[in-house]
């Protein structure tokens, strides 16, 4: 019987052995906080030159390393470097935008008169417009320090001894890892400042790390793949290379002799590093773009029932060296941890500026997306761990994977290909492949019946394990 590998303690804490971080100045940027304050106040001025009646710009600046190998053999060393600059021009209800990634004098004039020529020609839009002064984050002194840059002083041959080592683990985890799609190691960083003509000044800088592979178990038609990486702001919080490679073996090995399943309509529970996705689709249900499009299943869903009843959703975009920590949104907003749902009934929207004057209602704080989400059921018990899970489970099917983009925004209709594992009596019987699971989102939220303690995170959503009471699987 296949057992489903265990991500222990040691695996997700075994820190990878990488030098400290250095200081921002040190950091590999080509240009300091007070050149990008020059060229935003530069352009700033230009546009109100040229007449605008308002203005906004961003200009930015990120570099990294990345590399790839592939059953032991270097593949690829990439050294990225780029740079931008956007401006919006607004003339009276008109607006206009355009960049460059040319900082010279005679470009940057270009770009703004570019971004106003556009402004004059566009139609009338009663919504455009810069956020209100009293919803910009003006006090710099307000904004919280929420150590998101942590930059990774590692060379491309030290990069490439991690991606080794971490595809050797693999490797020597069983003899039957006899393929492997690679491994990869990425460091990334940036920072970035924005200014508009109602006073906002504001930018930081940020990381992005990460280790990652893919082996590949079997031969021949009974080959089956899986992967697992660790991604982190700080490299000293990444997972050793080994234990990521060991346990993407791990994932891999437990799928062979994977079956097809007769189709029924069963319970499914979603792994926590899959359940995302189900908080990202009531995220992309309840945005401002979907609603004031009437393009949703959850039209006019404030203060109504949208998940069961024992579940809350909380936010906080203020979490230190969280994946989706900001201290302001992409337009200068103030962000502000929230309840957006609160024993399954919801408590707020998700509204850039524009989408919430679509709507009569004020900005939320969410031009770019959501910040750092957490799911909980207040019936989860400390000891909720995946085996626990799967024995409320019983029978029915653990997703691990799932395929495709079957998700219909408007009707809410779901329809995924999936594999995972049968489960009988609580405990996994074999593995499963080439099989769809379906539903309708808005009966599957409310008859979410657990969440496992078992928690991950993905991007800026975090949640244990989902189960679901029913769902109809098409197998065989």
């Amino acid at each position: 019987m296949p057992k489903l590998p265990k991500l222990t303690k040691s695996s997700v804490v075994a820190k990878a052995p990488v030098a400290p971080a250095t200081e921002q100045s040190n950091s590999g940027f080509s240009y300091r906080v007070d050149q990008f304050q020059q060229l935003i106040e530069d352009v700033l001025a230009e546009a109100k030159r040229l007449g605008a009646s308002d203005a906004g710009a961003e200009v930015s600046e990120g570099c990294g390393l990345s590399v790839s190998t592939r059953m032991g053999e270097l593949e690829n060393v990439e050294r990225n470097r780029d740079k931008s600059l956007g401006i919006s021009v607004y003339v009276g209800q008109r607006r206009g935008n355009a960049s460059t990634s040319d900082f010279s004098a005679k470009a940057l004039q270009d770009t703004v008169r570019a971004a106003f020529d556009i402004a004059r020609f566009t139609a009338e839009d009663a919504m455009a417009g810069l956020p209100d002064a009293e919803d910009l984050a003006l006090d710099p002194a307000t904004r919280p320090e929420l150590d998101l840059f942590f930059p990774w002083a590692v060379d491309a041959q030290t990069a490439v001894e991690l991606a080794l080592r971490c595809e050797a683990a693999a490797f020597a985890t069983d003899r039957r890892i006899a393929n492997s799609e690679g491994a990869a190691v990425s460091a990334q960083q940036s920072h970035f400042l924005m200014g508009n003509s109602r006073g906002f000044r504001g930018g930081y800088a940020s990381s992005r790390h990460s280790i990652s592979v893919a082996p590949i178990a079997g031969r021949g038609a009974q080959m089956q793949r899986d992967s697992w990486y660790s991604s982190m702001r700080d490299a000293q919080d990444l997972a050793s290379p080994e234990a990521i490679g060991r346990y993407a073996a791990e994932r891999a090995l437990s799928r062979l002799k994977s079956r097809r399943v007769a189709t029924a309509e069963v319970p499914v529970l979603f792994e926590s590093s899959v359940a995302a996705g189900l908080l990202g689709a009531l995220v992309q249900a309840t945005s401002g773009g979907a609603l004031y499009r009437r393009a949703t299943f959850m039209l006019d869903s404030l203060g109504t029932s949208v998940l069961a009843p024992h579940i809350d959703v909380t936010e906080n975009p203020h979490e230190i060296k969280g994946k989706a920590s900001s201290p302001f949104d992409d337009e200068g907003v103030i962000t502000r941890a929230r309840s957006v749902v609160e024993a399954g009934v919801l408590q707020g929207y998700f509204l850039s500026t524009y989408s919430a004057r679509k709507l009569g209602l004020r900005t939320t704080g969410h031009a770019g997306g959501s910040h750092n989400l957490r799911m909980t059921s207040r019936l989860t018990a400390p000891g909720d761990d995946l085996v626990t899970m799967l024995r409320r489970l019983g029978r029915g099917l653990f997703v691990t994977e799932l395929m495709g983009q079957g998700v219909n925004s408007v009707t809410g209709d779901y329809s995924r290909g999936a594999s995972g594992y049968w489960v009988e009596n609580g405990e996994i019987a074999f593995p499963v492949h080439e099989v769809t699971i379906a539903g309708n989102l808005p009966e599957m939220f409310q008859n979410i019946i657990g969440i496992g303690c078992d928690t991950y995170t993905l991007g800026g959503k975090t949640l244990g394990s989902v189960l679901i009471s029913r769902m109809k699987l098409a197998g065989s």
